[in-house]
Parts: structure tokens; sequence; C-alpha cells
């Protein structure tokens, strides 16, 4: 008897293989589309809306609520049927907006983090670039006065922020703002200051013109720079000075001519 036990046990063993390999047998156009359908099936069971937004940034610029309002459109389906692209994609159309990223947390939170545009200035009339040089927000409607006005072609945007950067310092120790600053495209640099003079660079031997600017003009004009225009530094050992009139002269003038 115990030898039938065995066989029995050999013959159970035997009637159980077709059903372990029968997962296997199937047709691979048939699996897919099983898999498929319990995942749909999965998906409209569990697909809670979403009830909470978590969100993480410096929000300088750009406010949650905000980013909470762009992303309403593509806050229509649930928690898994949301199209996180898209929710990015209405997200990063804001104008401070540099980069989003969004994520799932289950179950019913959608987590966006934030990355904001580190501005400049000003790029032209009606757009801002950022630290890295990328233009931005060319459909606001407020300019931002506060902010200098940075210019040039389209290929010199990473250039002008950079020698926007590394003038910063040195106007700041001669007392002097910068309001301005371009580059034509014959590569001809000029500086506008916030009492209203320019600086002018020129396009050769720049970066000698501005330290003689700092080491020289800007010392030596110290106290009279309130009457100053401009300072033209295209000189090969030196610098020429444009005066405003004087008030006394004014008048005088505005006498005459009467």
């Amino acid at each position: 008897m115990p030898g039938a036990n065995r066989q029995q046990g050999i013959r159970a063993s035997g009637r159980r293989r077709p059903g372990i390999s029968w997962g296997r047998a199937l047709s691979p156009l048939v699996t897919p589309a099983v898999l498929a359908a319990l995942w749909l099936g999965a998906r409209v069971f569990l697909d809670h809306p979403v009830r909470n937004l978590h969100m993480e940034g410096n929000f300088e610029r750009v406010t949650p609520v905000e980013v909470q309002a762009a992303m309403a459109p593509g806050l229509q389906g649930g928690f898994l049927t949301a199209d996180l692209v898209e929710l990015r994609d209405l997200v990063e159309a804001l104008d401070w907006v540099k980069q989003v990223q969004v994520a799932r947390l289950w179950p019913d939170t959608l987590a966006i983090r934030v990355t904001e545009h580190r501005v400049a200035g000003r790029w032209g009339d009606h757009s801002l670039i950022s630290l890295e040089g990328e233009v931005f927000a060319g459909e606001s409607r407020y300019i931002f006065p506060e902010l200098p006005r940075l210019d040039g072609p389209p290929d010199t945007k990473r250039r002008v922020v950079d020698r926007y950067l590394e003038l910063q310092g040195l106007l700041s120790a001669a007392n002097l703002t910068l309001t301005a600053l371009s580059v034509d495209k014959r590569g001809s640099w000029r500086v506008q200051l916030q009492g209203g003079q320019t600086v002018r660079i020129g396009r050769s031997d720049v970066e000698q013109r501005l330290d003689r600017f700092f080491l020289l003009a800007a010392p030596l004009l110290r106290n009279e720079f309130a009457r100053v225009s401009y300072v033209d530094m295209r000189y090969t050992n030196g610098f020429s000075v444009g005066w405003r009139p004087a008030a006394s002269d004014v008048s005088m003038a505005a006498a005459g001519g009467e």
C-alpha cells in the first residue's frame, strides 16, 4: 500500500502539471489584453478624486494660489487618470516658472515642486531674462521698471548677462548703479547709469577700457559725477567727458532766447 500511495501521488502530481504550465501556453496576444483589462478595471475602482496638492518651492514671484489655478483644467479626472505631463505644462506656462515636477502620492495627493527663474533684468521692451541667459515672460503686461534693461542681438543673451553680473560688484564699489547695458550688432558696449550718465565702452579692448573706467575715470570724476553727461572710454590710453550744462548756463541761454 505504501507503494500505491506513492504512485497515486505521482499520478496526482502529473495531473497538476498542465495547470501549472497553462499560463505559458496562452497566446502572447491574449495576455496583454487580459492585463490591460485588469489594469483598466483597477484604475476605475481605485481612481479617487485628487483631494490635496502638496507644493514645494521658494514662491517669490509665483504664488501657490496661481499654481493651483493653472492646474485646474487638468484636474477634472481622478488621482490615477490625471495627466502629469499636462499638469506640468500648465504650470510651466506661468511667466516666472522655469521648471515643474509633478508626482502622485497615494492615495489622493499630487506633489508639485516649482522652480522659479532667477531674474537678471528686462530683455528689450517686453521680456525678462534669467541669470542663465534664458528669456521668459514675453507676454507679461508688467515691465518691472525696477529691473535693469539688458539689450543685444539674440545670440548675445548669455554674454550680456555675464557682463552685467561682472559689472555689478564694480559699480557698487564705485557707488554707481547700472540701469541699462547693451551691445549692438557690431559688438559695441554701452552702460547707462542711474543718474542718466552714459559710459561708452566700444567694441575693442573691452576689459582694458572697463578697468580704466573704474581705476581712473570713476575716481577722478567722483565729486563731479552729477554734472557728467557721458564718459567715452574709446581711447587708447585715456577717456573724454561730456558735461551737462550748468544751471546758470541754462538760465542764461533761456534768457537770451527770449
